[in-house]
């Protein structure tokens, strides 16, 4: 059944632009951020790892007002839930289909972006290996924070009130492993990434379940 809502959501996002749109503003970011700063090479490489952090932070929250409430608005939650599906199962399904939509094209698009930012190749490596290993949490809090926000007014602007402070120690860990010398980076971001990654199916089961009563 999870395989189901998966797919279910990927569909609808894909219907509604929620795919395409946190791509586009990903390679928007890192298309205009160089004109901003200039022609300084060694800058641009230097900053370049953590604006496509920032970006990809934002892309992740593009879309969390339609994650939950429209399902939620709709009956579907309720539906899952007259049906026997653990709310906790639903949230993990959200955050699946998440992560399916904009983790891996992220990452496939840090490519040419990062060499609008003059990056070498160790450091597009170390920028993929923290996309690869921080994406997920970023898709869990959008899922979770979507869940506690779901039915609430401007749930949208509230949603990124709640999210920004929670990422920062993904943002931090993602961006400290572009230092050479931030060997523990890695371990720390993979680390924080599982925790929110296993926390936060309970976290949004159990706002789903509030939400329902």
């Amino acid at each position: 059944m999870i395989g189901a809502i998966i797919l279910r959501d990927l569909a609808n996002a894909w219907r509604g632009g929620g795919l395409l749109l946190p791509l586009l503003f990903f390679l928007l970011v890192a298309t205009l951020f160089p004109f901003a700063v200039g022609p300084d090479a060694p800058l641009l490489a230097r900053i370049g790892g953590g604006t496509l952090w920032v970006a990809a932070l934002l892309a992740a929250l593009l879309p969390v007002d339609r994650l939950v409430e429209p399902d939620r608005a709709a009956g579907v939650i309720d539906q899952y839930a007259l049906r026997g599906i653990p709310d906790e199962m639903v949230a993990l399904a959200k955050m699946v289909a998440h992560w399916i939509g904009f983790g891996p094209p992220l990452m496939l698009a840090a490519l040419p972006a990062s060499v609008l930012f003059g990056m070498d190749g160790d450091a597009l490596w170390r920028v993929e290996l923290g996309l690869l290993a921080g994406t997920p949490a970023l898709a869990a809090l959008a899922v979770a924070v979507a869940a506690l926000t779901a039915g609430l007014r401007s749930a949208g602007a509230l949603a990124g009130l709640l999210m920004l402070p929670l990422v920062v120690p993904v943002l931090i860990f993602g961006a400290g492993m572009l230092d050479p010398m931030g060997a523990g980076a890695l371990k720390l971001l993979a680390a924080t990434a599982l925790l929110i990654v296993a926390a936060t199916p309970f976290v949004a089961g159990a706002a789903l379940r509030a939400a329902r009563d």
